[in-house]
């Protein structure tokens, strides 16, 4: 078929023997770069309707490899175009290396494809829409670190393969890494934010410190870690705005995380009484409303006097939920329903500023006259 194709293209430039050979060279390639992207439409319409609703992995491969398996057929019908055109050997030349450059830029986009698909179908075995989401967040943390890693390293790789490919370039480069120990110095000194972010990153994924949807407390601002690229991380914060914080922050400064072992979590609400406040009640009461909260997870839920001060006593409430978000309400729900309830049940029992009416003497009592005492 390949002969016949050569046979075929050999005539026609018999045929337009008579223009100019740039011409005949331009037209030449143009329509093999039209043939080369009929055909690649031809076979992927074909491989659709093959596949239809059947494989869904394979017409996900199909749609993420469009684009690349389009140019890579071009480049190859250029390339075995290119010799048969009576272009002349300088333009050749240029044509050639144009096309090598972009055969390297394919390899390398290849590359990450391949990288970035074999993360994807490895991630659809877990779900973050679970209550217990930790062994998801892990790998999904993992597995998203390491691609944005292995990714940006591609990128380099194959930018330096394609420099390498112009000879003024590459002695350039040997010359100046020879010669000139300081200009080493110098960029290496410039590249050390990247490299130990990119470091930072593989730590991260390694030993996961954080990971993907965990609540941590980070500047005094609580939030969940909504994305961690290969040089940051953005945490979501409560009111929907957004933390960017460095990789190197989470390996180099403490930080609390709310969701390292497991998504549950226990929530504490401070309450102040009066001394007169009767606490074994408050604790029944407590009880009852933790029991009758769908935000409970039923395994944690205690009263304690923690404190007492001058004018007042100190209750923590506690109770466990099962994520850092139904914990924060069921905080909210315990602090507003035993406060109403001793509104309503014993008003006595919140603090309070009291005056005592007591006898100054026993002529002001004689009297009727009455002191007002702080207490």
């Amino acid at each position: 078929m390949l002969d016949a194709v050569q046979r075929g293209m050999t005539g026609l430039r018999d045929v337009l023997a008579w223009a100019p050979d740039n011409v005949v060279g331009a037209l030449l390639l143009a329509l093999a770069a039209l043939i080369a992207i009929s055909v690649h439409r031809t076979i992927l319409r074909l491989l659709r309707r093959l596949l239809r609703d059947r494989h869904p992995y394979m017409r996900s491969f199909l749609t993420w490899t469009v684009g690349l398996t389009r140019m890579a057929l071009l480049i190859l019908a250029l390339s075995l175009m290119l010799p048969l055109t009576p272009l002349d050997a300088e333009t050749i030349a240029i044509i050639g290396r144009i096309l090598l450059l972009a055969t390297i830029i394919i390899i390398g986009w290849a590359a990450i494809a391949t990288v970035n698909m074999s993360a994807e179908l490895y991630l659809m075995r877990f779900r973050l829409d679970t209550t217990d989401n930790v062994l998801a967040r892990k790998h999904l943390t993992q597995v998203r670190v390491l691609t944005r890693t292995v990714d940006t390293l591609l990128v380099l790789v194959t930018i330096g393969a394609a420099l390498m490919t112009f000879e003024p370039v590459r002695q350039y480069g040997v010359s100046l890494f020879a010669s000139a120990g300081v200009a080493g110095l110098v960029a290496g000194l410039a590249a050390r934010p990247v490299l130990s972010n990119l470091i930072a990153g593989i730590q991260l994924a390694m030993t996961q410190p954080i990971r993907i949807d965990d609540g941590v407390l980070v500047e005094n601002e609580y939030g969940r870690v909504e994305e961690i690229t290969s040089t940051y991380v953005v945490i979501r914060l409560w009111d929907l705005r957004r933390l960017i914080v460095p990789l190197t922050y989470f390996i180099e400064k403490p930080f609390q995380n709310w969701t390292r072992e497991s998504s549950s979590l226990v929530g504490a609400a401070l309450i102040h009484v009066d001394y007169t406040a009767p606490v074994e009640r408050v604790r029944e009461k407590l009880i009852e409303i933790v029991s009758a909260s769908k935000l409970w997870d039923g395994n944690v839920v205690k009263l304690q006097l923690i404190d007492a001060r001058e004018s007042s006593l100190e209750l923590r409430a506690i109770a466990s939920a099962r994520t850092s978000s139904d914990a924060f309400d069921l905080r909210c729900e315990i602090r507003e329903k035993l406060i109403g309830w001793m509104q309503q049940e014993i008003p006595t029992a919140l603090p309070r500023t009291r005056q005592e009416v007591v006898a100054a003497d026993k002529e002001s009592s004689l009297s009727g006259a009455t002191t007002p005492k702080a207490h």
